[in-house]
Formats: structure tokens, sequence, C-alpha cells
């Protein structure tokens, strides 16, 4: 069954170069980010949280410095970059201004999603922006890459953060309405493909190649991005961006993909934590900790009793009862060292404690998984 946009709460939405910008001209496509961005101004004002992946900074950073059509070396994409990432970001907070909606910039690098010390700081920067109803617009920190930049290519980038977000919908905006069995403008016989209920070799052999000198993601990093994507309990959707108010013509039944994920965003994560990530040590519980951590709650430094093993911030750690019994895993907020010195603490004294104003959590419930759930 093809699900419907009105029944997600967290959505990222991916915008590639080529939709952004003008390619004759190098540049942005105001009134389409503005019929875009009353899209998403519906989905906030629903309760929807909605994060932007953004790209567009070197192509509108190379027209401002007048570099040539075709390839650039590294040092003149990071400067087209650094240009360009300004204006991107006024473009944006301008057109989600006109509705009354904050946004806040992010830029990564993939260190931000893959090494959990980062992970978890990333994480709950982009989590506090939604807490307040700001959306969040993220692109590749394009200035400082040390390989050669992609740049357009922000798919697979897009579902890392869906799925460290936990957003239960993934929208990849692009200039097909989806996946064909064959390239459509080349095979008349193409078959267009409304739903994918799992990623087989076969359909991965239906991508095909990169799409634009501004555009260098084709289906194949869609492919990709819905591997990841899935594996996080996040469905994803591509679809056609290139007229105006792309999201509400999904929504009045334009032609679309879906790719579906048999979990959920918060299944996916506790498979995750409990069965993916080799624990480095121990954090032993009093009995009210257990009481709270199965009421819900998150595990606090007061009801820490021991630590064991040594541990960095973003490490998985076994949660153990005082008895020996094991509770569960987690990843914990602090060092082994600093955890050692706050635990018995109440989360008010952790700054008079350390020194610096740490979290409040030992693990967050979010990056907790208990055994049973």
């Amino acid at each position: 069954m093809t699900p419907a946009l009105d029944q997600f709460r967290r959505v990222v939405l991916k915008v590639g170069s080529a939709l952004l910008v003008d390619r004759a001209r190098g540049r942005l496509r105001h009134a389409w980010l503005a019929a875009l961005a009353e899209d998403i101004a519906d989905l906030h004002a629903r309760g929807v949280d909605v994060l932007v992946v953004s790209s567009g900074s070197i192509a509108l950073g190379r027209t401002v410095l007048g570099f040539p059509a075709g390839a650039l070396r590294l040092e003149e994409s990071q400067a087209a970059a650094a240009v360009g990432q300004i204006a991107l970001a006024r473009y944006w907070s301008e057109a989600l201004a006109h509705h009354g909606i904050v946004a806040g910039q992010i830029l990564v690098t993939p260190t931000d999603t893959e090494a959990r010390r980062r992970y978890l700081n990333a994480r709950a920067t982009t989590l506090k922006l939604l807490e307040v109803r700001a959306v969040p617009v993220v692109n590749e920190n394009d200035t400082v890459a040390t390989s050669e930049i992609r740049y357009g290519d922000n798919d697979r980038l897009a579902a890392r953060v869906a799925t460290m977000i936990g957003a239960d919908l993934l929208v990849l905006f692009s200039d097909i309405d989806g996946l064909y069995t064959a390239p459509p403008a080349s095979d008349p016989n193409a078959r267009h493909l409304p739903v994918i209920e799992r990623i087989t070799p076969e359909i991965e052999a239906m991508a095909g190649g990169p799409a634009s000198e501004l555009s260098r993601g084709g289906m194949r990093t869609k492919i990709e991005a819905g591997k990841i994507a899935a594996g996080g309990g996040t469905h994803m959707l591509i679809a056609d961006g290139r007229g105006k108010n792309p999201l509400k013509a999904v929504a009045a039944g334009a032609r679309a993909s879906w790719f579906l994920s048999a979990s959920t965003p918060t299944a996916a994560r506790k498979t995750w934590i409990a069965g993916s990530l080799e624990p480095r040590g121990s954090l032993v519980i009093d009995a009210g900790a257990e009481r709270a951590l199965q009421g819900g709650a998150s595990l606090l430094p007061v009801g820490v009793s021991r630590i064991e093993g040594a541990f960095a911030r973003g490490d998985a750690v076994v949660i153990r009862s005082l008895s020996g019994t094991i509770l569960g895993r987690g990843l914990v907020a602090y060092d082994s060292d600093d955890a050692a010195r706050i635990i018995g603490h109440s989360s008010r004294e952790i700054e008079a404690v350390l020194g610096y104003p740490g979290r409040a959590e030992m693990i967050h419930r979010d990056d907790m998984a208990l055994i049973g759930e």
C-alpha cells in the first residue's frame, strides 16, 4: 500500500543543485525556492518536524567567482563553497522567514554522522533545533573537504542525517519522477515502479549513471540512500522536484517512487545500539535508577553507582544492576574519567564538579536499548 504524506511526523527533504540553481546562469531559482518554502510551511503548521539537506553552495559560488564551466580543482571547489554557502544560507533563511519559520545552518562532514563522539553532538544540536520548531538546513562542509568534492551528491548524506535524527520519511527531489526499470529517455518500454518494498540486486541494476555537471548524484546514489534509510527505519520517496510546490504535487497524487522500510526509526536505532556496537565498559546503577529506566526515563548520573572500564563519550556501554544483571546498552554522554567524577551527583551539580556544563543525562533514553524492549 502506498503511504500518504500526512502520516509522517519527521521529514527530511533533500534538494539538489540542479533544482535549486539555474544551470545556464548559475543563479538561484527564487520562485521555485519560494514555492518549496510554502510546502515546508504547510508541513510545519501541522506540527511536522522538517529538516532540509540542500546542495547548491558550489554551484552558486562558482558563478560569483567567475569560474568557467566544467570540473573544478579541489581548491576551486572549496573557494566556491566558501562564497556560495553564505548566499545559500541567506536564501533559505529569507524564504522560510517569509512564513515565520527560523532556519538554522548545519555544516557536516562524514565524520559527524559516523564517529559516535561527533555523532552525539550533531544529533543533539539537530534535535534541539527541531524541538524549538526551527528548520535545520544541512549541507556538507565542502570548504574543508580533503578529497574530491562531489557537489550535488547529497543523497547519502541526507539518508545518514535522516536516520541520525529518527526521521520517518526522506524525500529526494530529482529531475525524474522516480525509479524506472530502465532509463525512460532511451527505452520506450521502461516501466515506472511506484513502490519498492526491498532493494534487491535487480533494483540496484536499474540505477543509471551521474545526471549532470551541476548535480553528480544520479539514480545510483539514490538507491544507496534508500538502503541506508531502510536500514534505519526510514521510508524514502523519490519525487520530481522540477515544478513548483513539489510536495503538494505528491500529496495530490503526482507519480513518485516509494522505498519502504520494514522497521521504524526507533526500533532500528535500538537494534543498532543493542547488537551492532562493541561495548567499551559498564555502568552499574542502583535500584532507583533501574526502576526509572523501566519506566522510560533517561539514566542520570545520580543513579550510577560504579563505572567499569575505560570508554570515550559516544561509546556503547553495558548497563548493569547492582546484582550484576545486564539491563541493556546505551551510548554514554561522558568519557569514563568524567563519568566517574559525577556519579552519585544530581544533574545540577555537574558544572560545579567538572568545571563545564555537561549533559544532564549519563545516557539519554533515545540512546538506550533495554533488554526486552
